[in-house]
């Protein structure tokens, strides 16, 4: 078997079979196949594309090129993510912790920049001194301990990927469906989780331009993961503009911080007393900036990802101070034809100029202070404190 009668196969439009394709992973692997003629293959793929059948056998060899994780003793509560990359998406950065907050075990493999858009893991490293290589044993140590580790592909972990994915990146070979099916499910994969859920971009920021292309590489890679005995869904998000304000490796890990404020934290302790099914999804909405009095501005940071027509809300409230955030929140959610909606806040301050909103339940009352801790923070400070306490005004006036 010749790899240059492969390139060729496929070149004037032939089916491999599931031996020519392990052949050919097998060799990129271990170097006897040369990234020039892998670089043709690519191409060749590129423009003939490929069947499923061939799509879920490269999967499969891309996969099994190295090690692969095994997640059982966390049973269903292993979860995993991907996105199809975009200008700005730092989701990554923000459902983690959440996740892990709320019980689930996150351990998750990501990827570097490929061609315009950013890398989770170049993200991660421009964080003096963080780690994105772990051995194995290093990888589950610390799911099992904080419940959530984010890494590049370490390892002996899915080196034909690994390979393969940077060989893309300069051969103009990105955009085909086989491909990116392959790169993206043979990581899911190999690194173990019993439940996974895939972002696919779609619009002028990402791969998949049209809605129709992001249904088919969508119904693929769920297609494959179920086959593998996972539970995969796919949801397509708009990216026909940045995500977010912040664009560049650092600027988006701080915009990630800030996402993950205040109702966080009240949020999760909340949802653990819930005894009823229920979906949580998160918004991020501020009048405040870096001020401790509501700007007037209401900016929303990052909006629901789920569709809440018909159905029953409860907005989760931090505190309930002026009621500007809480009131524009109201008008915006209530456009969307909730079935009901309610609040829920933890504090509610006693002001005169509070906007009259309705509050089903409310934790406790408060004195007009500025206060910070349990999430609450003051220009991103003071969010981690264990108490909730009153700011000195001499440190913000």
């Amino acid at each position: 078997m010749r790899m240059v009668d492969l390139i060729e196969k496929k070149r004037d439009g032939g089916v491999l079979t599931d031996d020519e394709i392990r052949f050919i992973i097998r060799g990129f692997t271990d170097g006897s196949i040369p990234d020039y003629q892998m670089s043709a293959f690519a191409m060749t793929v590129f423009y003939k594309g490929m069947t499923d059948h061939e799509t879920a056998v490269l999967t499969d060899a891309m996969m099994h090129s190295g090690d692969t994780v095994d997640l059982s003793r966390f049973g269903d509560k292993s979860v995993d993510k991907h996105s199809t990359g975009g200008v700005g998406d730092k989701t990554t950065l923000i459902v983690a912790p959440i996740v892990s907050s709320l019980g689930g075990k996150m351990a998750k493999m990501s990827g570097r920049g490929l061609g315009h858009t950013g890398g989770t893991v170049d993200k991660l490293e421009s964080i003096p001194g963080y780690k994105t290589t772990l051995t194995v044993d290093e990888f589950l140590h610390q799911v099992e301990q904080v419940g959530v580790a984010v890494i590049g592909q370490s390892g002996n972990l899915t080196p034909a990927d690994k390979k393969l994915y940077a060989l893309r990146d300069v051969t103009a070979t990105i955009d085909s469906l086989p491909l990116i099916t392959s790169s993206i499910m043979s990581k899911k994969l190999a690194a173990g989780a019993h439940s996974i859920v895939l972002d696919v971009k779609i619009g002028s920021g990402a791969f998949m331009k049209t809605l129709e292309d992001g249904q088919k590489l969508a119904e693929s890679m769920v297609t494959i993961g179920k086959a593998c005995g996972r539970r995969v869904t796919a949801v397509m998000t708009n990216m026909d503009i940045p995500l977010g304000y912040r664009i560049g490796n650092a600027l988006e890990v701080k915009e990630a911080i800030s996402v993950l404020r205040g109702a966080a934290i009240f949020m999760a302790d909340l949802a653990r007393q819930i005894q009823l099914p229920c979906e949580m999804d998160y918004m991020a909405v501020s009048s405040y900036g870096n001020g401790v009095k509501s700007s007037g501005v209401v900016r929303i940071l990052k909006d629901l990802s789920s569709q809440i027509e018909g159905r029953n809300v409860v907005i989760a409230e931090d505190v309930l101070d002026s009621g500007l955030t809480l009131t524009y929140l109201l008008k915006t959610l209530k456009a969307r034809n909730p079935k009901s909606i309610e609040v829920a806040t933890l504090l509610r301050k006693k002001t005169r100029a509070q906007a009259k909103i309705d509050c089903a339940y409310v934790g406790f009352e408060c004195p007009d202070e500025f206060i910070v801790g349990y999430g609450l923070d003051y220009a991103e400070r003071y969010r981690n404190l264990p108490y909730i306490g009153v700011l000195k005004p001499e440190l913000y006036n």
